[in-house]
């Protein structure tokens, strides 16, 4: 995924600017960037690489070269950025948060029109360039970003840095989300509102599915309103969302804690403890707790200070050797014990059947799982919120693949259906994968009720496969 901020102040804006993107870390892996813009110095940016060491350590040492009174910073799951452009529009560096599957196709119609891509240092196109020469093709910035919309299929939210403050932009379909924050002399756009607390910003406004707003160091204008249809990520509040942040105006926690009540409330298994897979399990295992009346345990503890990631190695059996490192159970309470576990979601289900195996050899009696959010159906087009790059890769369309062979495109609404014959055949035979006890996954009505915004506003399409749009549907606002 990705994420970024954004400061303009009537003071010198480097400190804001390097924390408020430090706490975007988590959202991504590969490449991280800095730019700031003085009268004096003009546009300076930095990027570095992600995959062997952190934002932090990458880029403290070279702050005083940051000079200026605004700035944007990025964390990427994708290309290097910020982007530098001189254009007639003006000079503006650029940071996104995208996913676009039509990457191929916009970039040969961009050649056909002698427009150029440089930037193909790791072998790819930079998406990032690619909507900065997507948006000069405007007469104005709003026209460009307009363009950038009506072009791309997938998602785009971005930070333009110009001469005249920071100009930010939603994705259309409000897909990742864009908060404005204010301080005396300071105002700051981001990704996660967890970068405003400690940098002492109140949050005023949550930008809008397309809405496009200029900020500067006392003052917000709007330069385009919002759309009138949203499709955000309810992953954002299931997994990708840092504990502490808001999406439209709804705590990431709070949502969890609920979710894990309901499904406490109506569980009868009778179970000593829960316990949450960390980190984004345990907001779900403190609810779940909480409505089902059993005690809540710290079975399973995250060593965070050597093993806080698990894609640093750069092959994949370094990676699931560290996600074994990361996780340390905790064989005095697992001993003897019918436990639920919480955790976020099932993608392939390696990493849960090896940590299901360790709770055997450690004593425990029973291994229940309960998932926040319903099975995984569908491959993400709009996010990536996981790694994968084959719907097949999901244990759920690789096991329904085995019952239905040919058919099984076919037949992805039955077991996405809760409560059906397949999706309660597809459960069980996850469970018995596993080695589970039992396994049980949130209805998605529970899931929509806890984020608390109406169905059709949120994007539940790896559940349900219920945002399949055209390029002229996703444009039709």
């Amino acid at each position: 995924m990705g994420g970024f901020f954004g400061t303009v102040a009537k003071e010198k804006c480097i400190a804001d600017l390097f924390y408020g993107t430090d706490y975007q870390s988590h959202l991504g892996t590969k490449r991280a960037g800095l730019a700031t813009y003085s009268q004096e110095k003009g546009f300076i940016r930095g990027i570095h690489s992600l995959e062997s060491a952190y934002f932090r350590s990458k880029f403290e040492g070279e702050l005083d070269k940051f000079v200026g009174n605004s700035g944007i910073g990025v964390i990427s799951d994708t290309d290097a950025q910020p982007m530098l452009m001189n254009s007639h529009l003006g000079r503006f560096a650029l940071v996104t948060v995208a996913k676009i599957n039509n990457l191929e196709e916009l970039s040969e119609q961009l050649l056909n029109e002698n427009m150029h891509l440089s930037e193909f240092s790791s072998g790819k196109i930079n998406q990032t360039e690619l909507v900065a020469l997507l948006i000069i093709k405007g007469k104005t910035f709003v026209d460009g970003i307009e363009n950038v919309y009506r072009s791309i299929k997938g998602s785009c939210s971005m930070l333009l840095l110009t001469e005249d403050g920071i100009i930010a932009a939603r994705d259309s379909w409000g897909r990742t989300p864009i908060v404005v924050g204010q301080k005396k002399g300071a105002m700051a756009v981001t990704s996660e509102t967890t970068a405003f607390p400690n940098l002492d910003y109140d949050i005023i406004h949550y930008l809008g599915p397309g809405e496009i707003v200029r900020i500067r160091p006392d003052a917000m204008e709007t330069l385009r309103k919002p759309n009138r249809r949203m499709q955000v990520c309810s992953f954002l509040w299931v997994y990708y969302g840092f504990p502490t942040s808001c999406y439209e105006g709804r705590n990431a926690e709070d949502m969890r804690n609920e979710c894990g009540r309901v499904m406490g409330e109506e569980d009868d298994t009778p179970v000593d403890g829960a316990c949450g897979i960390p980190d984004s399990g345990v907001g779900m295992a403190v609810g779940y707790a909480q409505g089902h009346g059993c005690p809540y345990m710290r079975a399973v503890a995250k060593y965070t200070p050597t093993w806080p990631r698990s894609f640093t190695p750069s092959n994949q059996e370094m990676r699931d050797l560290v996600a074994k490192m990361k996780l340390i159970a905790n064989k005095d309470i697992l001993k003897d014990k019918r436990m639920v576990f919480c955790d976020d979601s099932i993608v392939r289900g390696t990493q849960l059947r090896d940590n299901t195996r360790d709770f055997y050899e450690l004593g425990i009696k029973e291994a229940h799982m309960r998932i926040a959010c319903p099975p995984l159906i569908y491959g993400c087009q709009f996010i990536n919120f996981t790694s994968s790059k084959s719907d097949m890769e999901l244990i759920s369309r690789r096991i329904i693949k085995d019952f239905e062979g040919n058919k099984a495109e076919q037949k992805l609404k039955e077991y996405a259906t809760t409560g059906s014959p397949q999706y309660n055949k597809m459960v069980a035979e996850i469970a018995r994968r596993l080695n589970l006890t039992t396994l049980k996954f949130s209805k998605l009505e529970t899931l929509v009720k806890a984020i608390g915004l109406p169905k059709e506003q949120i994007c539940t399409h790896c559940f349900d496969g219920s945002s399949f749009f055209t390029l002229e549907e996703q444009n039709e606002q």
